[in-house]
């Protein structure tokens, strides 16, 4: 159900409201997306991968146990990675899952991009045939 005119208007007056009073929030709110949590946990989650691979490495000829601190940083980093991946993939097959059922099937999610695609062709051949 699309906006009226006066909702569209008063989203506007809050959104120039939230522009004014805190940039900050504004630009932050503006630019995080559903998966932008996740992504930055799989991303430490890698780094914590590649830091307990070091660890296991380097200590390998000085300690055993030191060794193996470095693969339980390896192992509870990769558990931890596969963890946030399961969820953004769980929220991204949600989110694709709503629309299509909202819109009505797979021809609802993509439209009617064939159609679409058929006009445009005609207009072409419609504007080179007058010139």
């Amino acid at each position: 159900m699309p906006l009226s005119e006066d909702e569209r208007r008063i989203l506007s007056e809050i959104e120039q409201q939230l522009y004014e009073t805190d940039p900050g929030l504004a630009h932050e709110v503006s630019s995080t997306t559903v998966f932008s949590h996740g992504f930055r946990h799989i991303r430490l989650a890698a780094a914590g991968f590649v830091v307990g691979l070091v660890v296991l490495v380097m200590s390998l000829s000085v300690s055993y146990l030191l060794s193996f601190v470095g693969f339980l940083i390896m192992l509870t980093s990769a558990w931890y990675g596969e963890r946030n991946l399961r969820r953004v993939g769980k929220a991204s097959l949600q989110k694709v899952t709503q629309n299509v059922g909202r819109d009505g099937g797979v021809r609802g999610y993509f439209g009617d991009a064939g159609q679409r695609m058929r006009d445009r062709l005609n207009q072409e051949d419609n504007n080179t045939d007058e010139s």
